[in-house]
């Protein structure tokens, strides 16, 4: 097996380990103090598995662990006390309990968790109804807590990769802009366009990965004492992401177009020209939108955006007529776009 696949390319911050640590101990010395008799394994690995990047999660987590431990231990109960504690009826118990999740159309998650709670109930308990219901009640227990910790220490909050992811998309859509306006500028040979070209469409993943971490940043804020001070910010990536959205497919349309019918005597064009200065002016206009966002360290002191001077083209020749006002009504698009902030 490679080590790749037990590996990750960036590890879980500290606290993040420091807090499933401090649930898990507490969880442990609680419920052992307050339900005396078997180890609280229960307990622990409740809290250990609530303890989730996010307020939202854990509460989910939190509800799932503690559904799958109740119809794991009700399954794993019945079972013991109709035909005892054989190792068939754990695995028939693992079986029923598997079904059960499934027709109830449980999440994976949670009929694992029923699958698990009547192995661990068969396998260390004597599965008497008081026992049963102590698992059930140790389990609540280790959630809570794992609740209580992921609230009292620094509840998490996703906002700061969201702003870096859209940051990354809009400083390369501007750049993309730019080398779409040199390219209209020089004559270009084949590995210039080639490289061109997947330079703009490697911008389909970035707005992929910005709108992920938007997600993953408003999850972070559900449920989250510390969500006012960061909902606007949040608001306003999103408005950035949308409003970036299209002009990537624009520019990338754009570079796709210019690419197919290429050729040396399009640089001669007037049109085509002018189309790049509008284009540089588009770039200034997008790298102006990032600096105006709240949390920005660099905000623009530029009142106004590059992109308002109307654009007067002379009629192109008949090779090229085509192209030229396929640009033109993408560049239309990227200033409706860019104009609806001005």
């Amino acid at each position: 097996m490679s080590m790749t696949a037990l590996r990750t390319s960036r590890r879980a911050p500290f606290l993040q380990v420091a807090k499933s640590a401090i649930a898990t101990i507490a969880a442990w010395l609680i419920a052992g103090w307050l339900i005396p008799g078997p180890l609280p394994v229960f307990a622990a690995i409740a809290a250990l598995l609530v303890v989730q990047p996010s307020l939202n999660q854990s509460f989910g987590k939190a509800l799932e662990r503690s559904v799958g431990v109740i119809a794991g231990v009700v399954i794993a109960s019945g079972l013991a006390l109709l035909f005892g504690q054989s190792t068939w009826v754990i695995l028939i118990a693992v079986a029923i309990g598997l079904v059960i999740a499934w027709a109830l159309k449980m999440t994976s998650g949670t009929g694992n968790q029923v699958a698990i709670s009547a192995i661990l109930v068969l396998a260390l308990g004597a599965a008497t109804p008081n026992y049963a219901l102590d698992r059930v009640i140790e389990t609540i227990i280790g959630a809570l807590i794992g609740i209580i910790v992921n609230v009292l220490l620094v509840p998490p909050v996703s906002v700061a990769p969201a702003h870096r992811a859209v940051d990354a998309l809009g400083e390369e859509l501007a750049a993309s802009l730019d080398r779409l306006a040199d390219a209209f500028e020089s004559p270009q040979s084949p590995p210039q366009l080639t490289e061109l070209l997947l330079s703009a469409r490697l911008m389909r993943p970035m707005r992929d990965a910005a709108d992920a971490a938007i997600d993953a940043g408003r999850d972070s804020l559900t449920l989250n004492p510390r969500a006012a001070r960061h909902r606007e910010e949040l608001t306003e990536l999103e408005r950035l992401l949308e409003r970036f959205g299209p002009i990537v497919t624009q520019v990338i349309g754009m570079t796709r177009a210019f690419c197919d019918h290429y050729d040396d005597s399009l640089v001669a064009e007037s049109a085509v020209r002018a189309i790049g200065e509008q284009l540089r002016r588009a770039a200034h206009d997008v790298r102006r939108e990032l600096s105006d966002a709240p949390g920005h360290p660099g905000r623009s002191d530029e009142a106004a955006p590059a992109l308002t001077t109307p654009l007067s083209v002379v009629a192109p020749s008949a090779d090229h007529w085509i192209l030229i006002g396929s640009l033109l009504e993408d560049l239309h698009r990227i200033h409706g776009e860019l104009r609806e902030t001005a």
